[in-house]
C-alpha cells in the first residue's frame, strides 16, 4: 500500500505543470491597472516569502457543481486539493485554471469513515462523489491514467461539503451576495450536455471513454442523509443579523 501511494503521490506532483491554463475566468474584475510599485512588491514577495500552505495544494481536479436546491444552476469547478491525511482533504475552487481565475469557494472532503461520525443535521450539507467518479465527469487533468484511476478509487466513497463565495457563473464581477452551499450530480441526465462538451473539448478528452475505464471501480453504498436535496431537504445559507452559529458550537 505504501509503495502504491508513493506512485500516486509522485504522479500527482506533476499536476501543477499539466492540464492547466485552458479555461479562462467567467468575469473580469473591475478596478484600475496595477501600479508599477505594487508589481515590484509582488515580484519581490514571490521570491522571498514562503508559500508553504499554498504549495501543498498540489492535486488538480476538474468537475461540476450546482446550487443546492437549483439543479439548473450549474457550473464547472476547478479544484486545487491538499490531502491532510488518509481521511481529510481540503480544496480551493476557482472558475478557471489561468492566472486570472477567480476564487469561487472551498470544498472539504472526508472519507466514509469520518462521514459516519457526523450528526444527522450536518450530513444534510454534504454530497457524495460516487456518480462524479463513476460517470467520468470528475477528472484529474494531466496525470497518467493509472494514477488518475487509483486516485478515483479513493475518492469514489468520499463526501464533500462545498461553499461558493463568488458567483462568477452569474456574471458577478465582484463577490456579492450570500455564500451558497453547492452539490454534486448523482445520476445520468442531470449535468448539462453542453457544459460537459465544452469541458471535454478544452481538455481534449472523452468523458464516455473515461467512464468505461472506471467500470471496474466498485460503487459504494451512499449514506441516505447525503445528497439531501434529492429528498426535498434543501439547506442553504442566508445573510442574517443573528450571531455566528459557530459561537454556539451547533
Amino acid at each position: 500500500m505504501k509503495h502504491r501511494n508513493a506512485i500516486i503521490c509522485a504522479c500527482l506532483a506533476l499536476v501543477t505543470a499539466c492540464g492547466g491554463r485552458n479555461t479562462s475566468s467567467n468575469v473580469e474584475a473591475p478596478g484600475d491597472g496595477q501600479p508599477a510599485k505594487e508589481a515590484v512588491l509582488e515580484a519581490g514577495a514571490a521570491l522571498l516569502q514562503d508559500k508553504t500552505p499554498l504549495r501543498a495544494f498540489n492535486v488538480y481536479l476538474d468537475g461540476f457543481h450546482f446550487y443546492n436546491g437549483n439543479l439548473q444552476a450549474q457550473m464547472e469547478a476547478h479544484h486545487y486539493v491538499q490531502q491532510l491525511n488518509e481521511d481529510v482533504y481540503q480544496a480551493i475552487i476557482f472558475d478557471g485554471n489561468g492566472n486570472k481565475a477567480k476564487l469561487m469557494g472551498v470544498e472539504y472532503i472526508i472519507t466514509e469513515k469520518l462521514f459516519k461520525t457526523l450528526d444527522d443535521s450536518e450530513k444534510l450539507l454534504w454530497h457524495s462523489h460516487h456518480h462524479e467518479v463513476s460517470s467520468g465527469t470528475l477528472i484529474a487533468p494531466g496525470i497518467p491514467d493509472i494514477a488518475e484511476h487509483e486516485l478515483m478509487e479513493k475518492l469514489i466513497s468520499t463526501y464533500g461539503k462545498t461553499i461558493h463565495t463568488w458567483h462568477t457563473d452569474q456574471q458577478r464581477p465582484i463577490p456579492v451576495g450570500a455564500p451558497m452551499i453547492m452539490m454534486g450530480f448523482t445520476r445520468e441526465g442531470q449535468l448539462d450536455k453542453a457544459l460537459l462538451a465544452s469541458r471535454d473539448k478544452r481538455f481534449e478528452i472523452n468523458t464516455e471513454e473515461i467512464k468505461k475505464r472506471r467500470k471496474d471501480i466498485p460503487l459504494p453504498a451512499v449514506d441516505p442523509l447525503a445528497n439531501a436535496w434529492e429528498k426535498g431537504k434543501v439547506r442553504q445559507l442566508v445573510v442574517s443579523s443573528r450571531a455566528d452559529s459557530a459561537v454556539h458550537k451547533h
